[in-house]
């Protein structure tokens, strides 16, 4: 018997690439639907509405009764209150003024969460974060910087058949004579207050143009994409930045880009050695563009614990080392593996956007609780370094 095993062709590695392109079309299929777009289904009660806005619930009442504001639709065999939306919400917040928005003067925070390892749960991360600020009434702009194009999925776009490389991502910007500005790529979402920027396959290409011009143009290489988000940053709060997990171009442009980092690091001796890893590139890499004169200085650089497992001594133990290691670098939280993530993402959804538990309600709650710690922690980093703020914060302790 020849237990010799043959050498693979190029013709079936094309064959397994096709095979793999059917598998991934048949995923697509059963969540894209054609000819439906992904709607916000979330709806409020009067009570946590009231939370929400920062006002009591006769408040509202009372805005309903004069006509400050309009009264949500009710069942009509009930009577019963639909609830209220997101806009709906945000449209109190306005009449009462209390959305939470910087000051034109406040520099608008743009971070990027980012790792230079894949599977750390940056996409993850960054999705979440933006529809917890959603939900506190912040203006937010994601921008999908990774080819791989999980945080456009996620907002319910199919990278393949929605989204044109030459016409809705950042390729055509980061091109020699490309737009002046890059509101051409914003796109609503059905989250109200979040804009995206998408990508798709085709923004990989940007990498080997980047390289090839590296050497007679690196200031263009360098300020392009600052530049591209200066040009929109105006009009929002926070702007998120989902980069490649690699050192590329578009990952050096990222890290030019951003004015703070969250770097998501799961607890465990692999990754952690590749955060370490990523933490020493950055620092030689930051050092090399300030020698290009693109020195760069941030509000903060924070590591998260991310994908902890409570039930893990391992995890246990590399998290009170990380915490020792980096007493005043790492968030007081961490974001924990849960079930529930994994069941929503399974359908390209979020947590956020479920109206009921994908698993059991403890874990659903569990699992909320988590990420609202998460994001409230962030978001106390993120008015620390807006002036207009900082009032409120003494007021609130916080500062």
């Amino acid at each position: 018997m020849n237990h010799v095993l043959p050498p693979v062709t190029l013709d079936e590695l094309a064959i397994l690439s096709q095979r793999a392109s059917t598998v991934i079309e048949r995923l697509r299929e059963r969540v894209f639907s054609p000819g439906t777009q992904k709607q916000l289904d979330l709806l409020f009660n009067v009570r946590t509405a009231a939370e929400m806005v920062g006002r009591s619930e006769k408040a509202i009442r009372d805005a309903e009764s004069d006509g400050r504001l309009p009264e949500p639709s009710k069942d009509e065999t009930t009577n019963r209150r639909h609830g209220y939306s997101l806009a709906d919400i945000n449209r109190m917040r306005e009449v009462f003024g209390t959305l939470p928005h910087r000051d034109p003067d406040d520099p608008p925070l743009i971070m990027a969460v980012q790792n230079f390892k894949g599977g750390v749960g940056k996409t993850t991360l960054v999705v979440h974060l933006a529809q917890y600020f959603a939900l506190r009434g912040y203006r937010i702009c994601v921008m999908d910087c990774d080819s791989q194009a999980s945080t456009t999925a996620v907002f319910g776009l199919n990278p393949d058949v929605d989204v044109d490389e030459e016409e809705d991502t950042l390729y055509p910007f980061l091109q020699h004579g490309g737009p002046k500005s890059l509101h051409y790529a914003l796109r609503a979402t059905h989250w109200p207050g979040i804009a995206l920027i998408p990508a798709n396959l085709g923004l990989y290409d940007a990498e080997y143009e980047f390289a090839a011009r590296m050497a007679r143009d690196p200031a263009f290489i360098l300020d392009r994409l600052r530049e591209g988000v200066a040009s929109i940053a105006d009009q929002f709060d926070i702007i998120l930045m989902d980069p490649p997990p690699a050192l590329g171009m578009l990952s050096l442009s990222v890290l030019r880009a951003a004015n703070a980092l969250l770097i998501p690091a799961p607890p465990n001796n692999i990754d952690f050695a590749s955060t370490a890893h990523f933490l020493k590139m950055m620092e030689s890499t930051l050092a090399e563009l300030a020698r290009h004169g693109g020195a760069r200085e941030y509000s903060f650089v924070k590591i998260l614990t991310s994908k902890m497992n409570d039930q893990k001594s391992a995890h246990q133990a590399i998290k009170r080392m990380m915490d020792a290691v980096f007493p005043q670098d790492m968030l007081s939280v961490s974001l924990r593996d849960s079930a529930e993530i994994d069941n929503a993402t399974a359908n390209l959804m979020t947590v956020y956007e479920l109206t009921g538990p994908a698993t059991r309600t403890e874990t659903h709650k569990r699992c909320r609780a988590y990420l609202d710690a998460v994001g409230r922690e962030v978001e106390l980093l993120i008015r620390k370094t807006w002036p207009s703020h900082h009032r409120q914060l003494r007021k609130e302790g916080l500062l």
